[in-house]
């Protein structure tokens, strides 16, 4: 049995609590690539069966690109652990050789398409929810990647409804990398890193913006140790009547 540490227990029962995320009757389908996001995801909901007062399911979905990845370890893993696991296997790779060229954002290209896959396979197979291995530092990178470069002030929610009803969330998004990347190390868990990417075949330049962007945070963290304490709070605490934005103005003026 692999050891989920108390802090991370702790923060994904917290984040369950506070909104909702899982409860009493869900199936629940995850995304489960392989890596030490998705990794530390699925066994932390296997955790989460054994102490919730309340019964849910839920299933591991490995999606495929269709470049002949070996993914019998994934498999292996899952059975190992007493976790229900399917692979779905697409053309990804292939529509992408057809479109990657007409598509600045290639990254976003293949996440939409994995995610409309697992979208699929939820309606399909009766799932009510979708977990995504999101983390802390990811809701931060977006953060900051759509204030810089998009003019936008945006993030990663908990818990999202997907446009066809199904609830998006993301258990793990008060974790920090480093925490899961240290649960995947203390239990010699082997996990797929970025080699795995597809878009490392393609003859393109590779995205600069979210690698800038986690330098950046780097930087500022080692600044300021509190930085990530204090923008947590923060994306709690919004006063949308000090922006800009027409429509809040006005909604402060009628109150």
């Amino acid at each position: 049995m692999v050891e989920l540490s108390k802090k991370i227990s702790k923060l994904v029962g917290k984040t369950n609590a506070e909104y909702g995320l899982i409860k009493e009757g869900d199936k629940v389908l995850v995304g489960f690539s392989g890596g030490k996001d998705s990794t530390t995801l699925i066994h932390a909901l296997k955790h989460l069966q054994r102490v919730a007062p309340f019964k849910f399911e839920f299933k591991a979905v490995t999606v495929t690109y269709g470049m002949g990845e070996e993914l019998q370890f994934l498999a292996n893993h899952c059975k190992e652990h007493g976790i229900e696991h399917e692979i779905v296997d697409t053309e990804i790779f292939e529509i992408a050789g057809e479109k990657i060229r007409k598509n600045s954002s290639f990254c976003s290209f293949f996440s939409r398409m994995r995610r409309g896959y697992l979208y699929t396979t939820a309606q399909e197979q009766g799932y009510n929810k979708l977990a995504l291995g999101h983390h802390l530092d990811d809701a931060m990178e977006s953060f900051f990647m759509n204030f810089l470069y998009n003019g936008a002030l945006r993030s990663m929610p908990p818990i999202y409804k997907a446009e066809n009803g199904l609830e998006v969330i993301r258990p793990l998004i008060f974790c920090r990398e480093r925490q899961l990347r240290a649960f995947a190390q203390s239990n010699e868990i082997s996990v797929i890193g970025d080699e795995a990417c597809p878009a490392m075949r393609f003859d393109i330049k590779m995205p600069y913006a979210r690698e800038k962007t986690k330098k950046l945070l780097e930087q500022m963290e080692e600044d300021n140790p509190q930085m990530f304490i204090s923008m947590k709070a923060a994306f709690n605490n919004i006063q949308t009547s000090t922006f800009f934005q027409k429509e809040f103005l006005d909604n402060y003026k009628k109150d």
